[in-house]
């Protein structure tokens, strides 16, 4: 049975312009997008979501499945206007094609941010997300938050940047919402689905993540029609944090194109 999510939390920035939901990752929130919410809210209206059981969201009712995930995030578009541009990083990327693949009325284009056709892609990727639940039973976030954060950003990014990734994921995370959202990513194969996607895509991906890579990123961007595919240099997994200025230039770069978005004037 699939639960329906509860109306979510978003954290919300700028007045004017078009509008951009970001989804975060499988271990992180709207506190994700800090750079995003500060850095393009003076030309967007920027919404950055808690998915169903992160952070401030509440939990669903029972298991939403990646479906469920798609669905609740057109349920905050609908709600804030006719459709968005959505970004999403990682397993908020897989949410976002699916969103695209389902409800294309609603996503005028896509940004997808170091993230994959899915973990359903790979018998082993799959297991490994399985486990992380119960991992996450085992360890308590904190742990779970501090054993995981490291990795998502590169080798020489400073500590005060992992200390705010593992803040952040040890805040989000819990279960079932966790476990859910685990399974949704472990049971996920969008390979088939994504040659039909119509909305125009940016695909970036730092230089040095060491998650889901570079070839996980140029595979989705080679499977979808209208797109671009960037290299963010310097940048681990999250690379929307960990170079907030080049990240946020490339989405104004691609907004231009897709939204008519002006050239910002100094």
């Amino acid at each position: 049975m699939t639960g329906r999510a509860p109306e979510v939390h978003v954290a919300e920035a700028g007045s004017s312009g078009p509008l951009l939901l970001c989804l975060h990752g499988i271990g992180s929130s709207s506190a994700s997008f800090a750079p995003q919410l500060d850095g393009l809210s003076g030309q967007l209206r920027v919404l950055a979501w808690d998915a169903p059981g992160y952070a401030e969201s509440p939990d669903p009712e029972g298991p939403l499945g990646l479906d469920g995930f798609a669905d609740a995030a057109a349920e905050v578009i609908r709600a804030r206007g006719a459709s968005a541009h959505v970004l999403g990083v990682s397993w908020g990327g897989v949410i976002a094609l699916r969103l695209a693949a389902r409800h294309p009325d609603l996503v005028d284009s896509l940004i997808v941010a170091d993230s994959s056709a899915g973990s359903g892609t790979d018998p082993a990727k799959a297991a490994a997300m399985r486990r992380r639940a119960a991992e996450l039973a085992e360890l308590g976030p904190r742990a779970f938050a501090e054993r995981r954060g490291p990795r998502l950003v590169s080798p020489d990014a400073p500590p005060e940047l992992v200390a705010r990734v593992v803040g952040t994921m040890a805040a989000a995370v819990r279960l079932p919402g966790y476990a859910y959202a685990a399974e949704s990513m472990a049971a996920a194969d969008l390979r088939p689905e994504l040659p039909a996607i119509g909305a125009p895509s940016l695909v970036l991906c730092g230089d040095q993540d060491r998650v889901t890579g570079v070839e996980a990123s140029q595979a989705v961007a080679g499977a979808l029609h209208k797109t671009a595919y960037v290299i963010v240099k310097n940048a681990g997994h999250l690379a929307n944090q960990e170079q907030p200025e080049r990240f946020n230039a490339w989405v104004l770069s691609h907004l231009r194109i897709t939204a008519h978005l002006p050239e910002q004037e100094f």
